[in-house]
């Protein structure tokens, strides 16, 4: 993806899932990116990436790993 910087990434899992478009092949592209930008997200970008992910039923446990570890960093930056 040209311009994959956290917000796109996630909005772009966030629109699919939302319409309820399981493109396995498009996920498995988002999840390679979100893995090695990972460290770059804000709560927001975490939290939509995890919903879409787990709403379309997208497993990918290294994913959701990763996505787990940036969650702890940044804990105390998320609101309800």
């Amino acid at each position: 993806m040209a311009n994959s910087n956290p917000q796109n990434l996630a909005n772009t899992a966030w629109a699919f899932a939302t319409v309820g478009q399981s493109d396995a092949l498009l996920f498995i592209a988002l999840a390679g990116i979100a893995e090695l930008r990972v460290g770059n997200f804000t709560p927001q970008p975490l939290a939509n990436t995890a919903w879409a992910f787990a709403t379309l039923g997208q497993p990918d446990a290294q994913l959701f790993m990763a996505l787990a570890r940036a969650g702890e960093r940044c804990v105390d930056d998320f609101n309800a």
